[in-house]
């Protein structure tokens, strides 16, 4: 007669002490990554603690239900084995899920965000995050099917439905439509890159920057906070603004309507003045021209450049407040005005 409780005492056992090895571990890794102070080391054993963990609990109470001297024969012991098979896929899986999060920390870990133009960075950075989430995904599918088919009944039931793989193929590719779309727009982006985290696009009439692109959509930072979700497919299929497609650099303007009295070249003169004194303006372009004509006044146009779009916008309301309180100070003549006239004939 078989003492279940003690084949349970020493499974729980081994589990115990797996587990406890994997904490003494990490935590002696931890306190040496901390003096060194490395920052991917100590994100690395984040990443890995519990996985890893996971996997030596596992293992502790295999090892422990193999040579505890007491087994259980029969379906008992064959539920028991499979059981522990299917834990060591999932941790296995898990431990590779974070693997790739491993990967992408220590290739970003390396890059600056912060630079004005970092172009080279937000590509890598893309690319990175759009792999490591099919490679994710991946893991996921392959861990569910070795799951899966661990179980007899399931290995039987595929043989059957092997006949009609043709038919459930066809039904499956046309419900799967958007989403088999938007996982190969998602592919296509990352290799080509028509967007990168952190661009600044134009998507219907939002102005805001990528936050996040995933393998199905992309989420964009509209400029009052709002998250805008976005199919990646409608990007792939419909004509939007990039403003950092090459650089972060732009050029902004700002229109005036002016008196046909007003001086073009003081006006001039003052925009360049402000352009000086302002830490948003880059030395690039500055140019103030007249664009247009009307009945009544001619517009100015200031055209004028910076490092990046939020700073040409915090240019532009700074050049057009300045240039307004300019004119009506020194030059209030020069604002629109309504002119009425009247004609006579002489007889």
């Amino acid at each position: 007669m078989h003492v279940w409780w003690l084949e349970a005492a020493f499974i729980l056992g081994g589990a115990f002490a797996g587990f406890a090895v994997a904490h003494v571990s990490f935590a002696v890794m931890r306190r040496i990554a901390r003096r060194a102070n490395g920052s991917f080391e100590k994100a690395f054993l984040d990443r890995l603690g519990s996985p890893v963990a996971g996997i030596l609990l596992v293992a502790g109470a295999a090892i422990a239900d193999t040579f505890a001297g007491v087994h259980l024969n029969g379906r008992t012991g064959a539920v028991i084995s499979h059981v522990f098979s299917i834990a060591f896929v999932i941790a296995g899986a898990w431990l590779a899920f974070r693997l790739t999060y491993v990967f992408e920390d220590a290739v970003l870990i390396r890059l600056r965000m912060d630079q004005a133009d970092n172009l080279r960075v937000r590509r890598i950075q893309t690319q990175i995050q759009i792999f490591r989430k099919i490679s994710a995904a991946g893991i996921i599918v392959l861990a569910v099917a070795i799951v899966l088919l661990s179980f007899g009944s399931v290995r039987a039931a595929g043989t059957g439905l092997l006949a009609s793989a043709g038919i459930v193929a066809i039904i499956a590719g046309v419900a799967a439509k958007p989403a088999a779309t938007n996982l190969l727009a998602g592919i296509q982006i990352a290799i080509t890159q028509p967007i990168r985290v952190d661009d600044v696009v134009v998507v219907d009439g939002h102005w805001g920057r990528i936050e996040e692109i995933n393998l199905t959509y992309l989420v964009i930072r509209v400029w009052d906070l709002r998250r805008l979700v976005v199919p990646i497919s409608y990007l792939i299929s419909t004509p939007f603004e990039n403003w950092t497609r090459t650089s972060s650099a732009i050029l902004g303007f700002v229109h005036l309507d002016v008196d046909y009295t007003a001086p073009v070249g003081a006006i001039r003169e003052r925009f360049e003045e402000i352009l000086r004194s302002s830490p948003n303006w880059d030395g690039t372009v500055a140019t103030l021209q007249v664009v247009s004509v009307g009945p009544s006044t001619m517009q100015l146009r200031a055209l004028m450049s910076s490092v990046d779009s939020s700073r040409s916008w915090d240019l532009q309301c700074e050049v057009r407040e300045k240039i307004v309180a300019f004119l009506r100070d020194d030059y209030p003549d020069a604002l629109p005005r309504l002119r009425l006239g009247t004609s006579s004939e002489s007889n």
